[in-house]
């Protein structure tokens, strides 16, 4: 998918909560505010999502894939706000280099986090600078494999007294999985379901 497609169904029609969303969203708790950015890059005609690899030391989340992105502070006017700083934080992702072009519907995670996803384009491929005590490693993945249903798993957990559905979208040797792979099942639902 080119990034062109890309934007054309990512705008072409309003973006619907998924059951998963409408079910946590229903529960009372206090959440703390966290956003990612899903940045996006194009090469050779394809669309490349970027992903990180969290620094094996951190307490929460060690080794996981992610998105850059982290807690909304005080000093951030925006959820936008906190991913891009976040990801220039995290990986030396300036601000300058991003074309943010929308958001999808928060997702609240059973640790009690609740993460707003921003979309962006990237204007270049830029130069990266991994602060290694956060990432320990920068790569990007075909946004066809998330578009490719063949490629997405999921199971159900209990966890307390809610059913939740954990998915999985491995890529070569990495995993996928947990709040990053159901952000990206919803983003491609979304470009899925929209006609052209």
């Amino acid at each position: 998918m080119t990034k062109d497609e890309f934007l054309q169904r990512f705008q072409m029609t309003t973006l619907e909560m998924s059951s998963n969303q409408q079910r946590l969203l229903k529960r009372p708790t206090k959440l703390t505010q966290s956003a990612v950015l899903i940045a996006l890059l194009e090469e050779n005609n394809q669309l490349q999502v970027l992903l990180t690899k969290r620094a094996e030391h951190l307490k929460h989340h060690p080794g996981q894939i992610s998105f850059p992105g982290g807690k909304v502070e005080p000093e951030d006017e925006s959820h936008i706000d906190a991913a891009l700083r976040e990801a220039d934080e995290e990986i030396g992702l300036s601000r300058l280099d991003c074309k943010v072009i929308g958001q999808l519907h928060p997702y609240q995670t059973i640790s009690g986090f609740s993460i707003t996803p921003v979309i962006a384009i990237l204007n270049t491929t830029p130069k990266f600078s991994i602060d290694k005590n956060e990432v320990s490693e920068i790569f990007h993945v075909p946004f066809q494999h998330f578009l490719e249903l063949d490629n997405h798993y999921s199971v159900d957990v209990q966890h307390k007294t809610l059913n939740q559905k954990v998915h999985f979208m491995p890529y070569k040797s990495h995993n996928i999985w947990g709040a990053t792979a159901a952000i990206l099942n919803d983003l491609s639902t979304h470009i899925l379901n929209t006609s052209i």
